[in-house]
């Protein structure tokens, strides 16, 4: 009989308000996926940066919500530098298209804040990283 290494179980992610942040995930992510598909595949020549940066904002929110899926430490701190790249863009994008909207000729996810969204844009990643902290020293 060989020696098998246990594995430590992994943490999970999607307890409590963790489910909640896993589900507006999951809407943002078919929202900003879908939106930018129909936009890309349709009129891209009209706003290409948008409709890109729409489809970026869908591949990380893609990505959040697979780490909160499968969970563990590494999955946690994944997610985590996701969501800190997510707020820095949701604020450098919105910021800009409040500096110069001539450059954004249709609106992105992540646009004046993610007002089209109610601001979930930016209020989901904040709320996240909090999760994700608390959910690391929850472990200990």
């Amino acid at each position: 009989m060989g020696t098998a290494r246990k594995k430590k179980p992994r943490n999970r992610l999607i307890s409590g308000p963790g489910t909640l942040l896993l589900w507006l995930y999951g809407v943002m992510v078919v929202g900003a996926v879908s939106r930018s598909a129909v936009q890309i595949s349709t009129e891209f020549d009209k706003a290409p940066l948008a409709y890109s940066l729409s489809a970026v904002a869908g591949v990380v929110y893609g990505f959040i919500t697979y780490s909160l899926v499968r969970g563990g430490e590494t999955a946690r701190k994944a997610a985590l530098v996701c969501c800190a790249a997510e707020l820095v863009g949701v604020l450098t994008v919105g910021t800009w298209t409040l500096v110069e909207p001539s450059a954004f000729p249709d609106a992105t996810v992540w646009s004046d804040y993610g007002m089209g969204y109610v601001f979930i844009p930016v209020l989901l990643p904040l709320s996240a990283m909090y999760w994700l902290r608390k959910a690391r020293t929850a472990e200990r």
